[in-house]
């Protein structure tokens, strides 16, 4: 009787049976019916497992009872090595209660060898409900995955804005202890510690661009002194018996984050040095390369001595929250393949178990700048302005408020738009208002607004994040409107204090 339904495509089919004949006539039947399938017979457990190690069949059929062999023990075989096949049952001695303890064994059907019409369309549902069951299983698990994706992007959103507000300090307070004291030494110091708030921006920055696909400010960067602060950070990682080579041409700049590249370097060294468990070398190179093209690229390559991987654990390398180590997250290398990507570069690697592994990441190279230092504009003092400033973040507003009070302006410090508005209708209208554009209770633009309707006609500078734009037309038409972005950086606070003030 002639199949019906969807194509099933070329099948492999497996079958346990001692008889050879019982075993062609199956297979007649089978492709009488119209099923494209291969067909491969074994009838002993050593056969059994030998076929199962070479290829997966797409179904297998076994004999109940065979002399030294029982299709009770073929099924456990199967299940165990793979248990999404399915298991089919033809028997000439299968009584009802056989047949309910097979299935409740594992197996799909079963089948009488004296009524054989059944068979075809018996192992058609088995591979077509097989398949129905492997792709709901992908599809859950895709599910899945975006379900914790999401999550991580709460997490990471959440993380980066209390990351950014805890550092707000190491950006704002350098500037303020270079203006009271002429000692190089703590200029030095306040000059270390504004690199370090600028770099911890950056990576809270990394962990939303992660979720959100976005990319980084890109600058110029060095590659001898990126190597050089890889090496650093990697010394105290480093075991006995691994030794690190470092091998970099001069001159070599690349147009990328340098936060994010350090980043990546780290990730595939620290993997390197975990794969060494008995030592060995770990070589970091960076080296010109140009393609057919005839393009200059940036050639950065990681390589190590490891343990190496297979062909399987290579295809599924760069796979969101796919690990091998028993306290990975599964999110290092999907982490550097973004930012890699997001700078225009590709990332490959080969691995050679036993032998050990190598990262390739090509970066579009840029020509060494030869432009001179630019020197910052003087500051202008004040002279006595009011200013307003509104926002909820208190440390950012006790900073700003103490840093330009010290610059001769006249400070008035608001927590919320509320108390803004009460200030403004007690006292007099102020030279300029700051407000910060995050504000969850009254945003800048519907406090500017408020304060146009009790007659502020004075300029604003609103305090926006690096990712976000207000535009400009929310605002009341009567204010003029200058955004400054954060991180906030106090030489830039006050020049863009000066410059709203000029328009005033």
């Amino acid at each position: 009787m002639p199949l019906t339904g969807p194509a099933l495509g070329a099948l492999r089919i497996l079958l346990i049976e001692d008889s050879p004949e019982d075993a062609e006539l199956m297979c007649e039947q089978m492709l009488d019916a119209g099923l494209e399938a291969s067909f491969e017979r074994v009838e002993s457990a050593q056969e059994l497992r030998e076929a199962l190690e070479r290829a997966a069949p797409d179904i297998v059929l076994s004999d109940l009872s065979m002399p030294g062999f029982s299709g009770n023990e073929a099924l456990q075989i199967v299940r165990a090595a793979l248990p999404e096949v399915p298991f089919i049952f033809v028997s000439g001695t299968m009584g009802e209660e056989n047949a309910v303890a097979a299935l409740h064994q594992g197996a799909n059907d079963y089948i009488i060898k004296h009524q054989p019409a059944r068979l075809p369309s018996a192992v058609a549902r088995a591979v077509r409900e097989a398949r129905s069951a492997i792709d709901r299983q992908r599809v859950e698990a895709e599910l899945m995955r975006a379900q914790r994706l999401e999550s991580l992007s709460l997490l990471a959103a959440g993380l980066s804005h209390d990351l950014r507000n805890i550092l707000q300090p190491l950006l704002i307070m350098p500037d303020l202890l270079k203006a009271r004291t002429d000692d190089p030494q703590l200029h030095h110091l306040a000059d270390i510690i504004a690199e370090c708030g600028r770099r911890g921006h950056e990576m809270a920055e990394s962990m939303l661009s992660f979720v959100r696909g976005s990319r980084n400010t890109s600058e110029h960067i060095c590659l001898v002194h990126l190597f050089e602060g890889v090496e650093l950070l990697l010394r105290s990682n480093l075991p006995a018996k691994v030794t690190l080579h470092l091998e970099v041409a001069e001159g070599l700049v690349v147009d990328a984050n340098y936060t994010e590249l350090q980043q990546v370097l780290l990730n595939l060294s620290l993997n390197g040095i975990q794969a060494m468990p008995d030592g060995g070398r770990l070589t970091l190179r960076a080296a010109a390369a140009a393609d057919t093209q005839g393009e200059d690229w940036l050639q950065i390559t990681v390589s190590d001595e490891g343990i190496g991987m297979d062909a399987q654990t290579l295809s599924n390398l760069f796979n969101p929250f796919f690990t091998t180590k028993a306290t990975g997250t599964g999110l290092g290398l999907i982490s550097c393949k973004r930012i890699v990507e997001g700078a225009h570069g590709t990332i490959q690697v080969d691995s050679t178990p036993g032998v050990g592994t190598r990262f390739e990441v090509l970066l579009p190279m840029q020509a060494v700048a030869d432009a001179a230092d630019t020197l910052d504009a003087p500051t202008i003092a004040g002279a006595g302005q009011s200013i307003l400033v509104v926002d909820g973040e208190a440390t950012r507003l006790s900073l700003l408020g103490n840093a330009l009070s010290s610059q001769g302006y006249h400070l008035q410090l608001a927590s919320d738009g509320a108390a803004a508005l009460r200030w403004m209708q007690q006292e007099s209208m102020p030279a300029l208002v700051i407000a910060d554009a995050g504000s969850k209770l009254l945003s800048a633009s519907h406090l500017l607004g408020e304060m146009a309707t009790l007659g502020y006609r004075g300029p604003a500078l609103v305090l926006e994040e690096a990712d976000v734009t207000v535009p400009l037309a929310v605002f009341p038409p009567g204010i003029n409107v200058h955004v400054l972005r954060k991180p906030l950086e106090m030489q830039q606070v006050f020049r863009s204090v000066a410059e709203a003030l000029q328009t005033a």
